[in-house]
């Protein structure tokens, strides 16, 4: 097999449209544009957002305001009626039992435990953050509360 002898397999390759060749080729004096408009001329057409004249989309958004913190803290809320339906008397409520039982969106985010409903049963709860009321609560029910260290950012911006 020589050079001259490779071609391109049967089908992989299509011919060009030559447009305005004359009228036998089909494509021939207006080249497949119709007859005269916007987009019968050389550059016609419209611009991707344009709507037909009504105030486009990108125009209807809002400019960006003010920023985004880097170093803003998500919490995820842990309601002590969660807890109650969850774990058994003495149990321990932590970040790690919390995710397995079902309760965490997003694990990575440290959790914050706040007072909405009752609790009966002692638990020890291991946790970021708490509201005094939650912490009330679970101690009046002869549970424990330790409050977690969570680091922020290790990151510190630039000047």
């Amino acid at each position: 097999m020589k050079l001259h002898d490779l071609r391109p397999d049967e089908g992989s390759t299509k011919k060009r449209k030559r447009v305005g060749r004359g009228t036998g080729s089909g494509k021939g004096k207006t080249s497949g544009r119709g007859t005269k408009g916007q987009n019968s001329r050389t550059g016609g057409g419209v611009r991707p957002v344009f709507e037909g004249g009504q105030l486009s989309f990108v125009k209807r958004l809002p400019k960006m305001r003010g920023f985004n913190n880097r170093f803003k803290v998500s919490y995820v809320a842990v309601n002590l009626d969660e807890m109650e339906k969850r774990f058994e008397s003495g149990a321990e409520v932590s970040p790690e039992t919390l995710e397995a039982a079902g309760l965490l969106g997003n694990a990575s985010n440290p959790v914050v435990v706040l007072a909405r409903g009752e609790i009966s049963k002692p638990l020890t709860v291991k946790t970021h953050r708490i509201s005094k009321s939650a912490q009330a609560k679970i101690e009046a029910a002869g549970g424990s509360v330790e409050v977690l260290d969570f680091a922020v950012n290790k990151r510190m911006p630039r000047s």
